[in-house]
């Protein structure tokens, strides 16, 4: 069938990733360096990637393409988790695509009572907050993770984080700054438990963090670091986990990420004291 459809020019592409998050169907990626379409019937053609890219390599045109599919779609969005649905979900009804949205709720229902209220009644996580958008301080402007640290008793002390956001609910597995990326996976008490964490653990590596023991859905997390292990070249996993035993989840979620995945990866395992020592 002849559609609208994303039309990517490589020659213009270079690599920069902003268009990847832009994307509620998740249907662009970054391989080799360029941003690439995987897959037709994950584009709906309404263009939501247009303005995100810098070079102007996007645009629509009307091409023979397979139809979009919803339900491929959306099963390819839920290894992102909760937030990356109700984007995608707010992005359906912001376009006036009832049919489509129709056809998401229904499925969702089909999926579980509990499944469809996550989705479907969690507004606050569709509502778009700026505050959880993909940024990855590595190419911005000035290259501001390499400034001195200054003000009032720092010192020389600076921050060490490479990316945003950090908690794992929040991160998109396509970010760019995964790709060729160091990934350090830290239980929440951590950074505040051990005092030189951005010296011993950050430094050039991207961190996720979440909690094994408050947080809820963590089949959600491993599935969605499978997704990050499988879809991105990592170079090598490092679980920082407290000493208390709840907080060996930390570790087992990730090990059960890494055999999902596929990926023949060694993970590096550090626990921490309540005092602040590596034990």
């Amino acid at each position: 069938m002849k559609r609208s459809i994303i039309r990517i020019d490589e020659d213009i592409c270079n690599g920069c990733g902003q268009c990847v998050p832009s994307c509620h169907e998740g249907a662009i990626r970054i391989v080799d360096g360029k941003a690439r379409l995987v897959g037709d019937s994950l584009c709906d053609g309404l263009g939501a990637c247009l303005g995100e890219c810098p070079q102007g390599a996007i645009t629509i045109e009307q091409r023979e393409a397979d139809g979009y599919n919803e339900i491929e779609a959306l099963e390819n969005i839920m290894k992102e988790g909760q937030t990356a649905v109700s984007a995608h979900l707010k992005h359906l009804a912001d376009h006036g695509q009832t049919s489509y949205l129709k056809e998401a709720e229904n499925y969702l229902l089909k999926k579980g009572p509990q499944m469809a209220h996550d989705y479907i009644t969690d507004k606050p996580l569709a509502c778009g907050c700026p505050g959880s958008m993909t940024r990855d301080f590595r190419k911005e402007a000035g290259q501001a993770q390499q400034a001195p640290a200054s003000g009032p008793g720092i010192g020389t002390i600076r921050s060490e984080l490479q990316q945003w956001p950090v908690q794992l609910r929040l991160i998109n597995p396509r970010a760019p700054f995964f790709e060729d990326a160091e990934v350090v996976v830290s239980a929440d008490c951590v950074p505040f438990t051990y005092a030189n964490f951005h010296q011993k653990f950050l430094k050039d590596k991207v961190l996720v963090v979440f909690c094994p023991k408050l947080d809820e859905d963590l089949e959600e997390y491993v599935a969605k670091l499978a997704s990050i292990f499988q879809e991105n070249n990592i170079r090598s996993v490092t679980a920082v986990r407290m000493e208390v035993p709840c907080c060996g989840g930390t570790v087992s979620i990730v090990e059960e990420a890494l055999h999902r995945s596929g990926k023949n990866l060694i993970m590096k395992e550090y626990m921490i004291s309540m005092r602040g020592e590596i034990i």
